[in-house]
């Protein structure tokens, strides 16, 4: 049966096809993780272990960066890290790798999880808006994309070597559990994709009407704070770690800035067309 034309839907049609984009996006998640769960050792050794290695690129390159300027004393430079990693329950192996299958199935899928999304709200837009949003899918996983391979790449590493190497007693040796140790991975992997997708979310807001480009600049000091207490939360509390982390973050804020600047100057040139 043909969709019908958005102006003709009632509530409940709009209901029905939200139901039907969500069930495409979980399906379309589902397969990725079915994908993701057939390649264990490529996911566990090499993605989510593979931080937990000193031949990590991220460590390398740190120890490189410290030789450089005369620090001998690095924990970037160990042979290996002062912890094992290990599993405590009976089930926890088999249900690590159905959850993290899971959430690879999301981190895989997600360009196709944003076209549902995209489906679902295109209609309800102009054509001449529809055509200058094309690119929305591309941006918008794109930015996700590099929001996890900045969380996988900088935060997480950076959270192992100091979580990892952190002791209270010489008496007290590190046994991280698996579940801990890929909710770490996870977190700050995912966290840090949809924290780049600050400038999308900008965009929508301004096009709604909640956000101006004078509001995002009068409260720029209160981002700044909330950056940094986001730098805080996801990342191991030392202070270089945190502006590591906040720095591409008070970068894409500028940007968000700018971007509701644009949208703005457009809904005036369209009023003044009108």
């Amino acid at each position: 049966m043909a969709k019908k034309n958005i102006n003709e839907m009632s509530f409940l049609d709009h209901l029905e096809d939200l139901r039907w984009h969500l069930i495409r996006a979980s399906l379309g998640i589902l397969i990725a993780a079915v994908v993701a769960f057939l390649f264990k050792s490529f996911i566990f050794d090499t993605i989510i272990l593979g931080p937990k290695h000193m031949t990590f690129p991220t460590y390398k390159w740190l120890c490189s960066v410290s030789q450089f300027f005369g620090i001998e004393d690095t924990t970037f430079c160990m042979d290996a890290f002062p912890f094992i990693i290990q599993n405590r329950t009976m089930g926890g192996q088999f249900s690590a790798h159905i959850w993290t299958s899971i959430y690879a199935g999301l981190v895989i899928a997600f360009p196709y999880v944003i076209y549902q999304f995209w489906r679902f709200i295109s209609p309800g837009l102009h054509e001449n808006e529809r055509k200058h949003s094309r690119g929305f899918i591309i941006i918008t996983s794109f930015l996700f994309f590099l929001g996890v391979l900045f969380g996988y790449y900088v935060v997480t590493p950076l959270s192992i070597n100091f979580l990892g190497t952190y002791t209270v007693s010489a008496e007290i040796s590190n046994e991280i559990d698996i579940s801990s140790f890929i909710s770490l991975v996870r977190s700050s992997s995912l966290a840090s994709g949809f924290i780049f997708e600050l400038p999308i979310v900008i965009y929508f807001l301004t096009k709604i009407g909640l956000v101006t480009p004078q509001i995002l600049k009068k409260y720029r000091k209160f981002a700044l704070v909330i950056v940094l207490i986001l730098s805080a939360i996801i990342t191991p509390p030392d202070i270089t770690s945190q502006i590591i982390v906040a720095i591409p973050i008070l970068i894409l804020y500028q940007v968000s800035i700018y971007i509701s600047k644009l949208v703005v100057k457009k809904q005036k040139t369209k009023e003044k067309h009108v």
